[in-house]
């Protein structure tokens, strides 16, 4: 029962490989898993899809799977941050999926719960809704969405016990606890480690049954994505 791994790297040992499909945590730079996006990028897979809100910034978070060609396709809903990844897409060297932030939350959570897909009426009528199902409720229009289901899915957490019970604090909560529940292998990485036990159980915001592996970063580098200042 004991899931803690000694490091990053050590974490992700024999289940990346190429082309895999990630489900990552994460909303701008808050709740991401550093850690992890580090060790994945030393990890040298390649070929990836991975499904995250947003892609990072340049330089930092997954941005930097960018900058190293690692990922082949981004299924996102927000992308504005990241120059590399505008000229990437505008170049054809990058395959986007953009995805209602909403609905992308739902594909995630449908895929956790076994729910191969849900209808909604977000899209209906735009680029989005081409080549979708479409069916009558009560006389409005719905599209037909996939749930999601990756093939690992990485997330970051405040604080996490030695059988993955997780919880997430405050903002970086996010998608995380979506990501973690549609991968078929989750690993989790977090701040504060205790003990079975120590965690309040109505504090916990993913079961650990949902977590397969966890890895300690005590210290993340929690960079500001924009500053904004103002004169008083």
């Amino acid at each position: 029962m004991d899931k803690l791994w000694p490091s990053a790297t050590a974490v992700l040992d024999g289940i990346v490989k190429d082309g895999m499909l990630l489900a990552i945590g994460g909303f701008g730079l808050c709740g991401i898993p550093e850690a992890l996006i580090l060790a994945l990028r030393d990890s040298g897979v390649r070929n990836l899809t991975v499904a995250s809100n947003n892609a990072g910034v340049d330089g930092w978070g997954l941005g930097l799977l960018l900058e190293s060609r690692q990922i082949r396709k981004m299924i996102s809903s927000y992308v504005g941050e990241n120059a590399e990844f505008e000229r990437q897409f505008l170049q054809g060297e990058l395959e986007v999926e953009f995805v209602p932030q909403g609905t992308l939350a739902e594909r995630m959570r449908a895929g956790g719960a076994g729910i191969p897909g849900f209808y909604t009426r977000t899209g209906v009528g735009t680029i989005v809704a081409e080549g979708k199902e479409h069916k009558e409720f009560d006389g409005t229009t719905y599209i037909l969405e996939r749930g999601l289901r990756a093939d690992l899915a990485l997330v970051k957490a405040w604080k996490a016990d030695l059988h993955g019970n997780l919880v997430f604090r405050r903002t970086a909560r996010n998608f995380n606890p979506l990501a973690a529940t549609c991968g078929k292998v989750t690993v989790a990485e977090a701040e504060i480690i205790v003990a079975p036990g120590e965690l309040d159980p109505d504090e916990i915001h993913t079961p650990g049954i949902f977590v397969q592996r966890v890895v300690h970063n005590p210290s993340p580098e929690k960079r500001i994505e924009r500053k904004t200042t103002r004169m008083i």
